[in-house]
């Protein structure tokens, strides 16, 4: 009596605390004379839902005290998307229960959370049905969700069934959607989906247009981008420099760089918006890889009488243009000009000079600038490794590229197989193949394997010192890494080992090739008697 006059008990209620005088129960739920009844009853509701399956059916006597905020409190209280949402489904199917709205923006965010995504979105669809209007949080949210783990099919019908019941749907959640379209490479599908909201239910903006048209850029469809930057100006848009440096850097990038200038003019003539530093880069850029350093030059020269200073990577890859050109003079004139200006050269600076010194055939210099990095405290990365342990192999200079080989073991850098190729094949070559055996141990030891060059030079590299059997180890375990043979280096290793005197060893390079099915289409078991023969090899009768 007490405890009903106290928690002002219904019917149900009373039933409920006639259930605690089981111990079981008791041991779950503590009463609290100064707990509200809804808090209290949430907690007994979700005791007997979590106990046992056959005591779910007493929560019939719950259908006249289950109120919307006191469901909330029991699918809150559950700490278990998965038993909360059983819940949901039961309290719906038994008892034609309408949740509150916070019910199912909780059951939502919490299901998409451990990965249920098709039930997130049953769930938002019976929060429609059950004449909710879901708001632009929620349905961006979902939206995001689905989308973010691939699930574009949900994430687009979610916004085509949320326009069919006029829900509103911010620009957030149709450019967000468009823009993870793109990043997991759908660009096609983008394409569709926005050409369609045009038509349908969306007023697009310029950021909205940008993500297109980076998109088709970046696949190297650059006519249909200006296509999308012709029809901005129908929907009120106007093309920002995000707009016309994307653009820009696509033409760069097709190698229609004049192009890409005459747009650049347009920016300037017409005021549409201001050209920053990206803009007169990129054009930079695009002239060097093309060789057209007196155009790359002229727009520099175009970029300083407006008043736009370069940056570093303006300045960097001016430098790489000259490198590659071979003309070190004006590499360095754009160096110190870079000095002067108070612009700070780093690693990339000193590769691309050094690449140029030996591109030209001036590794002493190359190599003074190498140890001049080091009193700047710039440290070479894998490319200056590379090019310089490279330059040094073609000067046959072995010993200075295998001091850089060492000099590996306590540098910060992942190798990479062409750093030591170069050095592997000049030690072959002068007949040492116990040094490039020892430099590819020591490869392996960074956990960089050999890559297909690197077998090539090294079977080679035995059978021309006559080490055959060394030759054969080596190219099983070339395959034994799933590094396939060429047909010119199984060609070359065949002819090796039957002038080596060893036809059945050919012919089981052979039978192993076959067996991986590399498709080689080798010697035939006659085409080997053939030239045993002609090489005077005895031959069984």
């Amino acid at each position: 009596m007490l405890l009903q006059r106290s928690l002002h008990l219904n019917k149900s209620q009373l039933f409920i605390s006639r259930l605690l005088h089981d111990r079981a129960l008791a041991k779950d739920i503590e009463i609290i004379p100064s707990q509200s009844p809804e808090a209290w009853i949430s907690k007994v509701i979700s005791t007997l839902f979590v106990r046992s399956p056959s005591l779910k059916c007493r929560l019939v006597f719950f259908r006249d005290s289950l109120s919307p905020s006191i469901a909330r409190e029991v699918v809150k209280r559950f700490n278990n998307p998965t038993l909360a949402l059983n819940f949901f489904e039961f309290t719906r199917l038994n008892f034609e229960f309408n949740h509150s709205v916070d019910t199912y923006h909780f059951l939502v965010r919490t299901l998409c959370q451990i990965g249920l995504f098709d039930a997130a979105k049953g769930v938002f669809d019976c929060m429609m049905s059950d004449g909710y209007s879901p708001d632009s949080s929620i349905l961006g949210f979902l939206v995001s969700s689905c989308a973010q783990v691939g699930k574009f099919e949900i994430a687009m019908r979610l916004i085509v069934e949320a326009h069919e019941h006029k829900c509103r749907v911010d620009c957030f959640t149709y450019t967000n959607l468009l823009s993870l379209l793109v990043k997991n490479n759908q660009v096609d599908e983008a394409v569709r989906f926005f050409r369609e909201g045009l038509s349908l239910y969306f007023t697009p903006d310029t950021y909205a247009f940008n993500i297109i048209i980076k998109a088709l850029c970046k696949l190297g469809e650059v006519n249909r981008a200006f296509e999308f930057l012709n029809e901005m100006g129908s929907f009120g848009c106007r093309p920002d420099i995000v707009t016309y440096n994307t653009l820009i850097g696509g033409l760069c990038r097709a190698n229609d760089v004049d192009r890409a200038h005459v747009v650049l003019n347009e920016i300037q003539s017409e005021k549409a918006c201001s050209p920053n530093v990206i803009t007169y880069t990129s054009i930079i850029s695009g002239y060097c890889k093309m060789g057209k350093m007196e155009e790359a030059l002229y727009v520099l020269e175009e970029m300083l009488c407006f008043g736009i200073r370069p940056t570093l990577i303006t300045y960097n890859v001016l430098i790489d243009g000259y490198g590659k050109a071979s003309d070190m003079p004006s590499a360095v004139s754009i160096y110190e000009r870079m000095i002067v200006q108070g612009c700070s050269p780093d690693v990339v600076t000193f590769t691309s000079l050094i690449d140029g010194y030996c591109r030209s055939g001036q590794v002493d210099n190359a190599m003074k600038l190498w140890y001049e990095m080091g009193r700047k405290y710039l440290f070479p990365n894998v490319y200056t490794f590379a090019i310089v342990i490279n330059a040094l192999c073609k000067k046959n200079r072995l010993d200075e590229a295998r001091d850089l080989l060492r000099q590996l073991k306590w540098r910060d850098i992942v190798p990479r197989p062409f750093m030591y190729n170069p050095v592997i094949d000049g030690f072959c070559k002068s007949g040492n193949v116990d040094e490039a055996n020892l430099i590819v141990t020591e490869m392996e030891e960074k956990s960089c394997l050999p890559d297909k060059l690197t077998f090539t030079i090294l079977i080679i590299g035995h059978c021309m010192k006559g080490r055959m059997h060394e030759a054969i180890r080596i190219f099983h375990k070339m395959l034994s890494i799933d590094c396939a043979p060429d047909k010119i280096i199984v060609r070359s290793f065949i002819s090796c080992l039957l002038k080596a005197g060893m036809p059945t060893e050919a012919n089981q390079i052979i039978l192993t090739a076959s067996m991986k099915d590399l498709n080689l289409n080798l010697l035939s078991s006659r085409k080997i008697l053939s030239l045993k023969k002609s090489m005077g090899i005895p031959v069984a009768a």
